[in-house]
């Protein structure tokens, strides 16, 4: 898996959550978000703030049992002008309790894959401050700037999520979908990565290769996590530097059945 160290991750978490604040703010806390419409500026903080301290709970009172994951989450202050500072210390929060010592210790991992509990919620809190981040900044009309390592390692956690013991327990309809007869698809980033998927009757699988397929979708690192995690349409891809090769409809396919809860 293509994945970062823990320092670069951890410092990764507080600064994309410090430019989601800093786009909340511009945007305002009534504004829509044009990537999750559901949402607005308002519950894109709570949302964020909160899964921060739910985190950062969980690896600090080491819970290997879900049964006992936390019950209760943290209150969002309802000054705006106090959001900066209360998503600060989340983000803080959540950094500092992935420590090096944390790293092995025994964690609940939600995904039930290979990672130790703390490496799959560590990776958890970039997602949410990265992929938010670009929610907020959608919504403020500013650009959004993922650097091309941890754009790559959000791919990969979005593609092992995908093909997870959990996400077939939990996402069956997608799981279903995304199942297929020996389909491929290559993922290729110009800028670092590539991920080969394949769609097998027992379920897709991911490799990080590059092989011959019947779609290769190429473009910056960035790019394609926003077309993965569908925040850029994939019809969009001229405007962020995605070309399609082979499958269109295949690569359209994939991208239709694997939305998140929080999209």
């Amino acid at each position: 898996m293509t994945e970062l160290n823990a320092e670069r991750t951890r410092r990764a978490i507080v600064e994309h959550t410090r430019r989601l604040a800093e786009s909340a703010a511009a945007a305002g806390p009534d504004a829509v978000v044009p990537t999750a419409p559901k949402w607005t500026v308002a519950d894109l903080v709570e949302h964020v703030g909160q899964t921060h301290n739910w985190i950062a709970e969980i690896i600090e009172r080491r819970i290997t049992d879900p049964a006992q994951l936390p019950m209760e989450v943290a209150v969002l202050p309802a000054d705006p002008r106090e959001w900066p500072t209360w998503l600060s210390e989340s983000a803080q929060r959540v950094a500092t309790a992935c420590s090096d010592d944390a790293l092995d210790a025994p964690v609940f991992n939600a995904s039930g894959d290979e990672r130790s509990g703390t490496q799959f919620w560590m990776t958890s809190a970039l997602n949410e401050s990265v992929v938010h981040g670009v929610d907020a900044a959608t919504a403020a009309d500013r650009p959004a700037d993922i650097d091309a390592d941890v754009a790559a390692a959000l791919i990969s956690n979005h593609l092992t999520m995908l093909t997870s013991p959990t996400w077939e327990l939990r996402r069956t309809e997608s799981a279903h979908a995304i199942r297929g007869t020996g389909q491929t698809l290559q993922w290729l980033a110009t800028d670092t990565g590539a991920w080969f998927v394949e769609r097998r009757p027992e379920g897709a699988t991911w490799r990080p290769e590059t092989q011959q397929a019947d779609v290769t979708v190429s473009g910056p690192a960035q790019s394609l996590l926003l077309t993965l995690t569908r925040r850029r349409p994939l019809a969009d891809r001229a405007a962020t530097g995605i070309t399609v090769d082979g499958d269109l409809d295949l690569a359209q396919h994939w991208l239709d059945n694997t939305g998140h809860d929080s999209d």
